[in-house]
């Protein structure tokens, strides 16, 4: 079973993204790091990047390439004194895979739901099934496929097919939670990020999808009254 470690920020304005976030989120933990000169030259966009945390990273990096991945890059250490391989999915989103930190280490941010937006869902679906042993079948809210980490564990997040939509491409979305959804919604259009929709998750949690003022797409779910 692996689910994800951490979750970096790669953006093209450091600073701006780092005041945003910590304005928003109300700490300023994000583990944020300019994009990459050669990432943009290839058309890379600003992105939150997840990593999969494995204890042997060339031996599922090399497993996943055998399922369809494509490898962006050598495996490379990580501030950890681990080791990080970034790879493309069967269905093109990006996604990484790496040594877990060291269980006292604090998250960077906190991510209560995920998302992969993905141009093959049966293929995505077996493929995290396979590999990771999450438990895949959890059932379908339209064309939400709702997983889980372990079998008979809670839903983490969702597989969702974007083959056919315009404008919609692979890539694995960030839940974060907030107490209310409109003053963060207020908070992301201030900095000139943009509300891009509002959702309902399957538990019934409100939700809005976004893109933060440099371009990198995360969402916002509200949390829900104890009563």
């Amino acid at each position: 079973m692996a689910k994800f470690c951490r979750f970096d920020l790669r953006t093209t304005d450091a600073g701006g993204a780092r005041a945003f976030y910590a304005r928003l989120l109300g700490h300023d933990r994000a583990t944020i790091w300019p994009l990459h000169e050669q990432a943009l030259a290839r058309g890379a966009r600003p992105h939150w990047l997840g990593q999969l945390g494995v204890q042997d990273v060339e031996r599922v990096a090399a497993a996943f390439v055998e399922r369809g991945a494509t490898p962006l890059g050598p495996t490379r250490p990580n501030a950890d004194g681990g080791q990080t391989a970034v790879l493309r999915d069967p269905g093109g989103a990006v996604v990484a895979v790496s040594t877990p930190p060291p269980a006292s280490a604090e998250a960077s941010v906190d991510v209560v739901w995920h998302v992969l937006n993905t141009n093959d869902a049966a293929r995505a679906r077996a493929s995290y099934g396979e590999l990771f042993g999450w438990d895949v079948e959890r059932g379908a809210h339209g064309d939400l496929h709702e997983f889980a980490w372990q079998a008979g564990g809670p839903s983490a997040g969702a597989i969702a097919d974007v083959a056919g939509r315009p404008g919609v491409h692979p890539h694995w979305l960030f839940f974060f939670e907030v107490d209310a959804l409109e003053p963060a919604m207020a908070v992301t259009r201030d900095a000139g990020g943009v509300v891009v929709e509002r959702v309902v998750l399957p538990g019934g949690e409100r939700a809005c999808v976004c893109d933060d003022p440099q371009g990198a797409a995360f969402a916002l779910r509200e949390r829900r009254s104890s009563a």
